[in-house]
């Protein structure tokens, strides 16, 4: 149920269902708070998620009405997430991540086998005649009120450098260098290689649970980011220590 109005013209919603996660500070100045987000944790309100989401949170622990995020990230994707909390400095970060000025490096578990061809878009094999790394691109369109992206044939838009990083037995840890950020990137792309993510919901096949099912998590994570801070001047690294877990439904 949703009813009124909360901060910042955000909806309140009742009977929202309890996410027993919290985001983990992981670094903080004056003018940018930096977490580690769990998975199913949305970075802002939206639908029937209020308090499960890291914004509101983080405006209540710190008791800031003017925090806001730099950038977002997907309700089942954990990992690094930047947030402002200096109003004079929002758009300052925020174009560091619009001009893609920010080096983003996501891990994920998928299947290992042999990899297929996409029907759209091109692979190019950067190390040949190894399979990997790659760089898939293609042209990735998302609709609001649709679940899923789709590729389609067109101008690129979506550009993904994908390495394999270390076996798991059927499963192997990948990571992924996006240049672009298109909405469910990384996802569309990995199951365009016929490598879905493990615990993906969304791809090749949309699977329902129940919102308070916490069980599979997407087995993908924002790993690390790089920028240089923009009134300093200092190079920032952040790492995200959200682990993959093998244990995952494939």
């Amino acid at each position: 149920m949703i009813v009124g109005s909360g901060q910042r013209g955000h909806r309140i919603v009742l009977e929202e269902p309890p996410i027993p996660f919290e985001p983990r500070v992981i670094y903080e100045d004056q003018r940018i708070i930096v977490v580690d987000k769990p998975h199913f944790l949305a970075t802002m309100p939206r639908g029937m998620w209020y308090a499960g989401t890291v914004l509101i949170r983080m405006r209540q622990l710190y008791g800031e009405p003017d925090i806001i995020p730099a950038h977002r990230l997907d309700r089942a994707t954990a990992g690094v997430l930047v947030l402002v909390r200096d109003p004079a400095a929002r758009r300052a970060y925020q174009m560091l991540f619009q001009e893609h000025r920010v080096r983003k490096i996501y891990q994920c578990l998928a299947p290992v086998r042999p990899m297929v061809r996409p029907r759209t878009g091109t692979v190019r094999h950067l190390d040949p005649p190894r399979v990997f790394p790659l760089e898939r691109r293609s042209r990735v369109i998302k609709r609001r009120g649709i679940l899923q992206a789709w590729e389609e044939c067109g101008p690129v838009n979506a550009i993904t450098r994908v390495e394999l990083t270390a076996g798991r037995g059927c499963l192997a840890t990948y990571t992924l260098y996006p240049q672009t950020g298109k909405t469910h990137q990384l996802r569309v792309h990995m199951n365009s290689l016929g490598l879905p993510m493990v615990g993906d919901d969304l791809y090749p096949r949309i699977r329902t649970r129940s919102y308070d099912d916490f069980s599979r998590p997407l087995q993908l994570v924002a790993r690390r980011l790089e920028f240089t801070d923009p009134y300093t001047g200092v190079k920032r690294t952040f790492t995200s220590s959200v682990p993959l877990d093998p244990q995952g439904e494939a």
